[in-house]
């Protein structure tokens, strides 16, 4: 199985760039497109968060047109740039988000890995949050299938970075979080977003990782007290591979095209 792991797509609406410079929904387009054209195709696509900049709702409609071009199912998860009854309304036929008033968490069975998504924003507050509430979901979605492999994912990563300014934001209850993780061997992989980097690390007896952006990369800063900056590193995306054969594999791969020379 293949799961493709897009992120911080940003999308704003048309006749508007972000930060006066990035196109977001042309990024996103040739992200599709890229994902489109990939041999084996991935089985599902998660988009792990900050989907829009704002939470309007003239992004999520131009956030919709974007995806309807893509030819593999795709899942949204809310990321703090984001407006859950917003995004509910503009995607009313994406059954497994949901009711109102609540985190959109919510689980995937029909694939052979089985996918969590765990809403980790808290509307207002930049870091994430695992509240009582979502410890109970995630407790009990979990004692659902001890035995299957599972993916769970998230915006907010649940580590430390290093990049000050993002870890200023401390996601609240994650030692709480990290308990029911590492209670739980059957979670193959927590992928998050919101950092715009690739980076991974062992955490709770699983491998933790967030994904690259689509459009614009935040910049590896890693000496204390300097501003958050963006850059135009290319932007990319994950491809989780797993096997039951040899587990979980994950890539980092770039939008863009390269030309090929088979050896």
């Amino acid at each position: 199985m293949i799961v493709a792991q897009i992120t911080d797509l940003h999308v704003k609406r048309k006749g508007h760039l972000l930060h006066h410079m990035i196109n977001t929904a042309k990024s996103l387009r040739r992200c599709v497109e890229r994902l489109n054209e990939l041999d084996p195709r991935p089985d599902v696509i998660v988009a792990t968060g900050d989907l829009t900049e704002s939470g309007k709702r003239k992004e999520y409609a131009r956030l919709r047109d974007v995806l309807e071009r893509s030819e593999i199912p795709v899942y949204l998860m809310p990321g703090n740039h984001d407006d859950r009854e917003r995004l509910r309304d503009a995607f009313p036929d994406h059954a497994y988000l949901p009711e109102r008033d609540a985190p959109l968490s919510y689980v995937l069975e029909s694939f052979p890995v089985r996918i969590v998504a765990l809403d980790s924003t808290d509307p207002g507050y930049r870091g994430g949050c695992f509240d009582e509430q979502r410890e109970r979901w995630l407790r009990a979605r979990l004692r659902e299938a001890p035995s299957r492999p599972t993916f769970l994912f998230m915006h907010h990563p649940p580590f430390l970075t290093g990049i000050r300014q993002l870890d200023n934001d401390p996601y609240r209850r994650v030692e709480v979080l990290g308990e029911v993780v590492r209670a739980n061997p059957q979670i193959q992989l927590v992928g998050a977003g919101h950092i715009h980097r690739a980076m991974q690390v062992r955490w709770q007896g699983t491998m933790a990782c967030t994904a690259p952006s689509t459009a614009h990369q935040i910049v590896l800063e890693l000496r204390e007290k300097q501003p958050l900056g963006m850059t135009l590193e290319p932007p990319g995306f994950l491809l989780h591979v797993w096997d039951p054969d040899y587990g979980t594999v994950t890539h980092v791969c770039a939008t863009e095209r390269f030309k090929t020379r088979w050896l």
